[in-house]
């Protein structure tokens, strides 16, 4: 028996929404009325039982349910477009397999994929999420995209893809109420780090020639995912990788109060496949122009002087 579904229409509006992090954008992509946008997605709330949006004053922003929702029904519209474009005779799909990791999926590729389909209706991504490295991948894939240089199989070619750093990062509530100017503001805060990463802080202190300094609290969470959530929920603030918390910054969800204090991470490569696709070299094109379009994360003015303006 299939499982009951929400109204489509609503999802489109909702998937519209998400993208643009604006009703009212979205009603101009469907040509419809900024009102009609807003019935539909509490029409779509109300039939999941939780809220997909933030509302604000001037803005609207996705809670951790709309974030997961939108990771799973932006990829599923695309599909059945693209399986409504095949029977309508168009040219038949070629497909990339991506492999890439959940938190890297999640909060860098399948953000930026609507722009994709929509370049290259014709190809369909197939995004596989995995946190083996390649070498050990138990699917096929196209094309793989992880951080560092060991892991690959034997003979495969890799390319530098993505420089990273880390950088402090929590929510606007929580740094408007105790700004954070240097390192040593953090001590009044609680820090957030993840299990993969446990090591982050330390060696990011004795970067920045802190290594003394003691945190109000910590707060431990199994996965990365869970950390960043953690600061968009005002929790505390976190140590995040620039490639997973742009979008979050970029529409306000977080805030980088020390831009200037990074870490280098190991550089993103990607691995193509012996076999394959062709059009993957045009999945990895599009990678590097989104890569190219990505702003670097400026310095948050200081809250006492954006309050005077």
């Amino acid at each position: 028996m299939l499982p009951r579904l929400p109204p489509l229409n609503a999802v489109r509006a909702f998937s519209a929404a998400a993208r643009h992090q604006s009703f009212t954008r979205a009603a101009l992509e469907l040509y419809v009325t900024h009102s009609a946008i807003s019935r539909q997605i509490k029409a779509l709330e109300a039939h999941l039982g939780v809220d997909l949006f933030e509302r604000k004053t001037r803005q609207v922003l996705l809670t951790a349910a709309g974030h997961q929702f939108h990771a799973q029904v932006g990829p599923a519209l695309a599909q059945i477009g693209a399986a409504a474009e095949l029977l309508r005779g168009a040219t038949p799909l070629r497909a990339v397999r991506v492999n890439v990791r959940p938190s890297f999926a999640v909060r860098w590729l399948i953000p930026r994929l609507p722009g994709f389909v929509a370049k290259h209706p014709d190809i369909e991504p197939q995004v596989m999420t995995s946190t083996l490295p390649p070498d050990k991948a138990v699917d096929e894939f196209d094309l793989a995209i992880r951080r560092g240089a060991k892991g690959w199989p034997t003979g495969m070619q890799i390319h530098p893809f993505l420089e990273d750093e880390v950088l402090v990062v929590g929510s606007p509530a929580l740094f408007a109420s105790r700004p954070v100017t240097g390192p040593q503001s953090l001590a009044a805060h609680v820090l957030l780090l993840s299990k993969s990463r446990s090591k982050d802080w330390e060696n990011w202190k004795k970067q920045v020639n802190a290594p003394g300094l003691k945190p109000a609290n910590c707060l431990q969470f199994d996965h990365l995912h869970f950390v960043l959530q953690a600061a968009v929920d005002g929790l505390g603030f976190a140590l995040a990788p620039v490639s997973l918390v742009t979008q979050d910054i970029a529409s306000g969800r977080l805030v980088c109060p020390l831009p200037e204090l990074r870490m280098a991470l190991s550089c993103h490569y990607f691995g193509l496949a012996r076999n394959a696709a062709p059009e993957t070299q045009e999945f990895v094109q599009w990678l590097m122009d989104e890569l190219q379009a990505t702003p670097r994360v400026k310095r948050l003015p200081d809250p006492v002087e954006h309050s005077r303006r």
